[in-house]
């Protein structure tokens, strides 16, 4: 089984996919925001296309964990996917991801510039590999959860 994950912004989705084994998460492209019926079909048609059997979407909690502005649209674009797909929605907790994944592009030497149009499916890919991980770790035989 594949699982897609997602970094949902205002403007844009970064989308990443993992391996069948759940192991390694890859980001894959990033969408356009153009409406929340369109974007809805633009995912449900990405998890038909790559054969996902789950999504996992990125939810920016605050530090106290609660959720603001920001997290309440990422969870109401959740609820709409929950209604719209036929395979499991999960969240994941996304702060500080697009740190994580600008240091990791910089790293791979990745100017700014072209950073820029890289970071939402690079953070679609550390949230999906978090995911991926906790589960990995959790499971009795600390093995993929495959």
């Amino acid at each position: 089984m594949r699982i897609l994950g997602l970094d949902v912004g205002d403007v844009r989705i970064g989308v990443a996919l993992s391996d069948e084994t759940t192991t390694l998460a890859t980001g894959i492209l990033t969408l356009t925001r153009v409406g929340p019926r369109k974007d809805v079909q633009a995912i449900r048609d990405l998890v038909g296309e790559r054969g996902a059997g789950q999504v996992v979407v990125g939810v920016p909690w605050r530090l106290d964990g609660s959720l603001g502005p920001q997290g309440e649209k990422v969870m109401a674009f959740v609820e709409a996917l929950r209604r719209s797909l036929s395979v499991p929605v999960e969240t994941w907790d996304e702060r500080f991801t697009t740190v994580v994944a600008d240091e990791r592009l910089a790293e791979a030497g990745i100017r700014r510039r072209e950073r820029k149009s890289k970071i939402d499916k690079a953070a679609a890919a550390v949230i999906l590999q978090g995911y991926l991980d906790d589960r990995a770790a959790s499971s009795p035989a600390g093995g993929t959860g495959a």
